[in-house]
Order: structure tokens, then sequence, then C-alpha cells
């Protein structure tokens, strides 16, 4: 009897549970297909090979099975749930390869044509749910990633979380033996569970696991919508391997369910009039934006807010939000604006108490206000406590407001901006005038005080942050481009050198600060930038890339274009702080503190890891002056669709 080996090494027998398909059937015999438009209908699947030789390998063409159990000759569940995800316009699906989904796999890619979804293979699914996480953002739309069993739900875990916390819509599948009569002995057992969504159940939004094909359609559908409905978040299906390998009967006939639109929901009109009022009679107010801009119009009503009352706006960047060329745009000046506030009017916040207390990290914490006596608070959104649960931590602490409004930011955003220039008298114009021309003054000293911190150790090796942020952008910047990367890690030089002056420009961080994001989630973002013509960089952490480099292959692989632009600090520098801290608080010296945290004897040649990987690679390096030349041709690598890589040995931060 022919054997196989699963992803672990181990010998199974081929058959078992496994029906061949003898052809990719079009249609699928008995299959009825309700409710999609023509242009998400199945894509006809090439040639079929010959008939009576199983879908495989050459090797089992050249040697077919002694004996097999069932043939197939008609569709199989499999093929039902490819076209399920077909009506849901998911263009790729990203996944590791796995025996617990194998049918669905063989479904996508020869009854499907591997189009609409695209399979896209990955290393790691922990790689696979952080490319779909980044896809999201850049996308604006769902992508789907499969998960093999036990053991990839667990390694995946992680990336879900960030997309959790981030509050970011991905479609999770994993597959199951859920029947324990069919299961193969050895391996597959270890890789089946009873619930196969338990294991991320507290940090998803929804999960189900169908005993039905047709409960199959239901949940995926229901799955889809559930996901982008606000607060938005990941959501799990378990495929049963029985469902997705079985034989359909002839004449059995499934309807694929119609998708709803999904409208997000809006703030009480009532309650919007009364924060609109508190912001136009305001003194001293400030915007605090976290969560918020979903899309371009989202980018262009905060404009009009932030213009008809002149009031500063600070961007907390879990999105792009406002542009840091705007000259009411002063997330740089946050401490000072929160503390003269009279009012703070905070949409979409992250983590609001944080932003109006003080906490010092010292033997014994202790916390104080950040905000003058009298504030009043108003806050719009729906992430933190409309996905609040028991055991992850997420939600951040209590913080206190005058008004809370439960509505998603950008929905309400049309209805407040009415209200606010319905609230502005003729007298009151004037003032507010007066203030933005103070705020102009500001921005203008924000800029140039920048631009000259930013020559602060120029010349020097390693090479500075603010150099290596400033040559990538005078690479990029003719470009339409996109940072798919958090900016933190390198002083926030980007934000406060570049000019970030549309939507799509900048994707937020990881959510939940999972080390091993940044590199999938980029290659998510230059998949879905791709298609646009957009140029993706990422500034790429080192430590962060050697928890995910096989994403680099991935890239690779599906000619995703991307430049990876190496902050090689060789160390996880914000543990160094850590230790180093706790080394002076216990009055022992920080001498001692890179042991453990830094990526030193050897040093780690990214650039040869990547050139491992079919990535066009630069680097180590570490004199300044050939670095501009460096990324310039990196970026001519990446425009002509191949991703690159430049390895910058530069200072911590």
């Amino acid at each position: 009897m022919a054997k196989t080996r699963d992803r672990d090494g181990s010998a199974q027998n081929q058959v078992g549970r496994r029906r061949f398909m003898t052809g990719a059937a079009v249609a699928g015999v008995g299959l009825t297909v309700a409710g999609v438009a023509p242009a998400q209908e199945a894509t006809p699947a090439a040639a079929p090979p010959k008939a009576g030789v199983p879908i495989e390998t050459a090797a089992a063409e050249q040697h077919p099975p002694a004996h097999v159990d069932q043939l197939t000759t008609g569709s199989t569940g499999s093929d039902y749930m490819v076209d399920v995800l077909k009506s849901l316009d998911i263009q790729y699906i990203a996944s590791n390869p796995g025996s617990t989904f194998r049918a669905l796999q063989e479904s996508i890619i020869n009854y499907g044509g591997n189009k609409m979804p695209e399979f896209l293979t990955c290393c790691h699914e922990e790689s696979a749910v952080g490319i779909a996480h980044g896809y999201a953002k850049a996308a604006g739309k769902p992508m789907a990633t499969l998960l093999h069993g036990t053991v990839g739900m667990m390694h995946g875990s992680m990336a879900i979380y960030n997309a959790y916390v981030d509050r970011v819509p991905i479609l999770v599948l994993t597959g199951n033996a859920g029947n324990a009569t069919n299961r193969r002995p050895g391996v597959e057992w270890a890789h089946s569970v009873q619930d196969g969504a338990s294991l991320v159940r507290d940090f998803t939004k929804w999960d189900d696991q169908p005993a039905s094909l047709d409960a199959f359609g239901n949940s995926l559908v229901r799955a889809y919508k559930l996901a982008v409905t606000a607060p938005q978040a990941p959501t799990v299906i378990v495929a049963d391997g029985d469902l997705q390998e079985d034989a359909l009967e002839e004449g059995t006939t499934l309807r694929v369910p119609r998708l709803s639109k999904v409208t997000m929901p809006a703030g009480d009109p009532n309650a919007v009039r009364e924060a609109a009022k508190l912001l136009v009679a305001a003194e001293n107010p400030v915007i605090l934006v976290d969560r918020y801009a979903r899309s371009a119009e989202g980018m262009a009503m905060l404009i009009a807010l932030a213009e008809a009352v002149q009031a500063p706006v600070c961007d907390l960047g879990a999105r792009m939000n406002f542009p840091n060329t705007h000259y009411l745009n002063h997330s740089e000046r946050r401490g000072p604006l929160v503390a003269e506030a009279d009012v703070i009017f905070a949409i979409e916040p992250v983590d609001l108490w944080g932003t109006m207390n003080r906490l010092r990290d010292q033997l014994h914490r202790t916390t104080q206000s950040a905000t003058k006596p009298g504030v009043k608070v108003v806050s719009i959104g729906l992430g933190g406590d409309f996905m609040a649960k028991s055991n992850y931590q997420d939600f951040q602490h209590y913080a206190e407001t005058d008004l809370a409004i439960a509505g998603d930011g950008e929905a309400t955003m049309p209805g407040l901006l009415d209200a606010v220039r319905q609230a502005i008298a003729a007298d009151r114009r004037s003032s507010l005038d007066a203030r933005g021309e103070k705020l102009k003054k500001a921005f203008a000293g924000i800029r140039d005080r920048a631009r000259a911190e930013a020559t602060y150790g120029w010349d020097a090796s390693p090479i500075s942050t603010a150099r290596m942020c400033m040559e990538l952008w005078n690479a990029i910047k003719d470009s339409d481009w996109v940072l798919a990367s958090e900016t933190g890690f390198q002083s926030n030089w980007p934000k406060r050198l570049w000019s970030f002056d549309k939507q799509h420009r900048h994707i937020g961080g990881a959510g939940g600060a999972g080390v091993g994001y940044g590199l999938p989630s980029s290659v998510g973002a230059a998949l879905a930038n791709r298609d646009k013509g957009r140029l993706t960089v990422s500034l790429q952490g080192d430590g962060d890339l050697m928890y995910a480099p096989g994403a680099l292959w991935t890239a690779a692989h599906h000619s995703i274009p991307i430049l990876s632009v190496v902050h090689n600090n060789r160390a996880y520098h914000q543990e160094v702080m850590h230790v180093q801290r706790m080394a002076n608080r216990h009055n022992r010296g920080t001498e001692r503190a890179h042991i453990g945290t830094t990526l030193t004897d050897p040093y780690i040649d990214y650039a040869t890891v990547a050139k491992g990987m079919g990535v066009y690679s630069i680097g180590p390096i570490s004199n300044p002056a050939d670095l501009g030349p460096a990324l310039q041709k990196a970026v001519e690598v990446v425009k002509r669709g191949e991703p690159a890589l430049v390895d910058v040995v530069s200072q911590p931060r």
C-alpha cells in the first residue's frame, strides 16, 4: 500500500478517509449555487487529468495505489466550501499546508482554479495569519487563512491575538478530524480536537464548528459578516475533515447564502449634538484619535472637523488618521495639550486612561493625573467597551468620561460634523480662527525642530535612526508609498520627517505588540498594494525578523514587491532597557544588561538570510555614505515587482 508523510514526517496510510477525485468538476454534479454574482462564480478548472487517475503527485500517477476505498467522480464537500469562499470575494488564503484541510486545499487549487482565493504558501502559521492581518488593513477587506488542526492553531494563535487587539477582520479556517471513528492511526489523533476553536476563543469575535455542509455555508458567511461588523475582529470556522472529503451524493442541492450588506453603527444623535456643543465652546480643546480611519473619507471628515473648530489633533497611531503635513497635527505636543485642555475629545481611543494619566515605573508605581481639574472628556467608539472579555486584558485601564458615545467613529463623523457646524455661531467664528493662527505658528516650530534634531550624529556609525529614516524617505518620496511598519522603535522619525499626506500611507502597528508581526504583516500589506501600484516599505526590526524569516520566501515565491529595511541594532533593545532599569532599581549596575537581550556573537547577517530565501539583498551596511545608494537600488528592484532587503547596522533607537 502506498505511503505518504504528514508534516511531522510520520508515515501514514494513503487511503482511509481520503477519497480521490477523478476529475475537477466545474460546477459539480447536483451542486446548485444560488445568490452569487457572475463574477464571483467558481472559476472553471484547467483540463482534467486522465479519467480514472487520482489527482495526486506525478509519482502517484506513475505508481497508483493498489487499492482505493472509494473513487469520487463528482463533487466533494470541499468544492462547496470553495464556492462559499468565492461568494465572499476572498482573493487570497494564506496557509502552511497540513493534512487536516488537504481536501479543501485540493479543491482551492483544482476545482477553484487557484483563483479567488489563491493559495499563498507560508512557512509558518503565525506568518500566514500575520500576512492576513497586514493585508486586511491595507486592502480594507478580510483575507482568509487556513490552519492545520491543533498544532496549526497553536502556531497561529499569537498572530490571531495581534489581530484581535488591533480590531482587524480575518477569516480563520482550521481543519479537524472530528469523527474519531474515521481518524487515521497515529498523528491524526494528535492533530485533532473536540473543540477546534477553544484555544483562541478568548481573543476572537465568534467561532463555529458546523456539522453539515448547509451549516458550513451559513456559518462561513456569518463569520465574514461578524468579522467586518464594528468592532471588527477575527472569526474562526472549523472545517471538519469528513465534510471536506466526502463525495456529494448525486442530486445533492446546496445553496450558498447571500452575504448581507453591513453598515457601521453611528452614535446616538442627541449625544452627538451634546458633544458638538462642548467641542465648539471649548477654549483649549484637543482631539485625540487612534483606531479611527478606515478610509480616505474618514481622514477627510476628521480634517473638516478639526478645521471647523480649529482644534489641535493628536494622532495616536493605531491607524493613519490625520496628515502630519496639516498645521493642526500636533501629535508631538500631546503632553502639553492634554495638560492644558478644557475638553478632551477622543475618537476610537485604545488607551484613554494612559493618555490622561502619568505612571512612574519605579520601585513603587505611582500615578498622577495629566489633566487639569474640571476637564470635560468625550469619547466616541466601540473598540474597548464592546469587545471586553474577562481573561485577556487588552481593554486597558478604566477611563472616566463625561460623555461616552457608543458608535463607530467614522460612521458617527458625518452627524458630528453637521452638529458642529450648526453649533458655531457667527460671533464664535473669529475666536476659532484666531486659535487656528496660533496653532499654525506652533506647527511650524515642530517641523523645524525635528529637522534640526535629525542632523545630530548624521555621520555616525552605527547609523543613526534619523539618518536611516531620512535616507529611506529620499528614496521613496516621489513614489506612491506605504509604510507597513510601526515607527516607535525608530524614535518616531518617519512621522516627524516624512510627509504622511494620505490615509493609506501607514497601516499602524501590531495591536497586541507580539514580536513576529512586522515581516508577515508587511508582506500582507504589500500583497494588497501590489495591484494598486503602491510601493510598500517596512522598517523591519532585526529581532522581529528572526521570529518569522520564512515570510521573505513567501514574498519571493509569490512575487510580492516589498522593501524591508532592517533596523539592525543587534538586540531586543526594548528588553535591554528593561533589564537596565531593573539593574538600576536594584543598585547593581547595567554592565551585564546585554546578557539574554542582545543578538551578538555571532552577528546575524540578514542580507545573507534574505538572499537564501530568494530575495534581493544588500548589507550589512555600517557606513552611512553607502546607505542612500543602496536604498535607491533596492527601490528599483521593488518597482520591477520583486522583494528587496537592505540590512542597516544602526543605533538602538
